[in-house]
């Protein structure tokens, strides 16, 4: 089975790479088919045209959020999307973008969810003196850093670790861990049971 991804971002986009360099050695069963940006200056859209990914910035200015999140889909759905993955995507999706994507949209946070959800996860860390943070892949739901947990990587928090240190060691985990996570999701057939993912196949 070959999944189709939309990819919607709003920052570097690095997370994108690692993807697209997971989907041309073969690892990934899927296809990136569209990149949408909220931010003219993305790196997603400079990556997303380093690989030959159709890609677009769409000016969320004078727009409510849902009729942005409308436009959001009418892109994905002209490019047959399956599945969509937000790459440091900072804006809110509306409930409606929620429900027609149900339990079709993944999400990267840098921390061990449910610990330090919302902004500078890594500030939080650091403040509350943990050994242990990482980085979790999970389904959206129509609360903020809150759905079905994929996958999760642990990163150790190290003594003399700066915001700076941290965040670097923690986007490193990303890398290998959305690729894997999104292996995962299209190859465990999962069911999503209250807040729980069972994998149907058996996936680890």
């Amino acid at each position: 089975m070959t999944a189709t991804i939309g990819i919607i971002s709003s920052g570097r986009g690095e997370n994108l790479r690692y993807i697209l360099l997971a989907e041309r050695d073969g690892y990934l069963p899927a296809q990136v088919k569209i990149v949408l940006a909220d931010q003219p200056d993305a790196g997603a859209l400079r990556i997303a045209q380093e690989f030959g990914v159709r890609h677009m910035y769409l000016n969320p200015a004078g727009r409510s959020r849902e009729e942005y999140d409308q436009q959001l889909v009418s892109h994905l759905e002209g490019a047959g999307v399956d599945m969509v993955v937000l790459t440091g995507y900072m804006r809110i999706l509306s409930p409606r973008f929620v429900r027609y994507y149900k339990n079709r949209i993944l999400n990267i946070h840098p921390a061990l969810l449910p610990s330090f959800p919302g902004l500078d996860a890594f500030s939080q860390a650091l403040e509350h003196g943990v050994m242990w943070t990482g980085t979790t892949i999970h389904i959206v739901d129509e609360d903020v850093d809150h759905g079905p947990i994929i996958y999760q990587m642990p990163v150790p928090v190290k003594r003399n670790d700066t915001h700076e240190s941290l965040k670097a060691r923690i986007q490193r985990a990303e890398y290998r861990a959305y690729p894997r996570a999104i292996k995962m999701f299209i190859e465990g057939n999962p069911k999503v049971v209250g807040r729980k993912i069972v994998f149907e196949n058996g996936v680890k």
